[in-house]
């Protein structure tokens, strides 16, 4: 375990493999790098592997002031940075899949040549959906919102790894949570989608979503509709139940990502 500096605060990160271009691995609000415990190591076989968490979470600086996408873009840049790291492709948990978009804006596909996203909503979210982000911002109803994904994600999935994933996202308390409802909305209010994010772009990246829930059909055909039309967007259903693909189908997870990352 290494640390690097942004903001002056300490970023706490992982160092594994070898290889060019380097994952950097982005965890989800209110978890921690442990949620990658398990896909780490299978992709550190053949590349070059960071993991870290973010300010006010996990091994990092916990006593922090408010912050956002922005100063999360900054904890990832200073991971890159004190790795030595020239070209990376993030590897993007759930809505941390913003923070990915922003570091190919940034740095340009010279430095961040491909994006993975994992579990992530990539369209334009459902109203019921937003309902759940809005009562996350509100110190009256965050714990139902909460809880509320918590049932969603784990799919009536009981195991030892999943219930790990949960306890860690629980330890987080009201001002992270809120925090998280916050700046999902104002991230869906600024780009719609993430898709038509990436059609801002001047060059899009190469791009691939990877994820086993929702098992909704109609989530996965819009997806592939959008494939056909943009080449640069690939998607890839495995068989996960739960939110949490990197640990639930670690290997398959792996594979798929091995396989985009090394193809032309």
């Amino acid at each position: 375990m290494t640390d690097a500096r942004a903001d002056g605060l300490r970023i706490s990160y992982e160092d594994h493999g070898s290889g060019q271009p380097a994952l950097l691995c982005l965890t989800g609000w209110c978890s921690s790098r442990a949620r990658y415990e398990h896909l780490v190591p299978l992709l550190a076989r053949n590349h070059r592997v960071l993991a870290f968490d973010w300010r006010g979470h996990g091994d990092s600086e916990r006593d922090v002031d408010d912050f956002g996408q922005q100063e999360m873009v900054e904890d990832a840049l200073a991971v890159v940075a004190a790795a030595g790291v020239e070209r990376f492709i993030p590897v993007a948990a759930s809505h941390s899949g913003w923070v990915a978009v922003e570091l190919r804006r940034r740095l340009g596909p010279e430095r961040v040549p491909k994006v993975v996203h994992m579990d992530w909503m990539v369209v334009e979210p459902s109203e019921r959906y937003m309902e759940v982000i809005r009562k996350l911002q509100s110190p009256d109803t965050w714990p139902e919102a909460r809880d509320t994904l918590f049932t969603i994600w784990k799919a009536g999935v009981d195991t030892e790894e999943i219930r790990r994933v949960i306890d860690v996202m629980s330890e987080q308390g009201a001002d992270m949570w809120m925090r998280s409802g916050r700046e999902i909305e104002d991230a869906y209010a600024r780009g719609g989608s993430p898709l038509k994010t990436y059609e801002g772009i001047d060059t899009a990246p190469s791009v691939l979503h990877l994820y086993g829930q929702p098992q909704d059909p109609a989530y996965y055909e819009t997806q592939q509709r959008f494939a056909a039309e943009h080449s640069w967007f690939n998607v890839r259903r495995v068989p996960a139940q739960t939110h949490f693909t990197m640990v639930e189908v670690a290997q398959e997870a792996a594979d798929a990502i091995e396989e985009f990352v090394d193809s032309d």
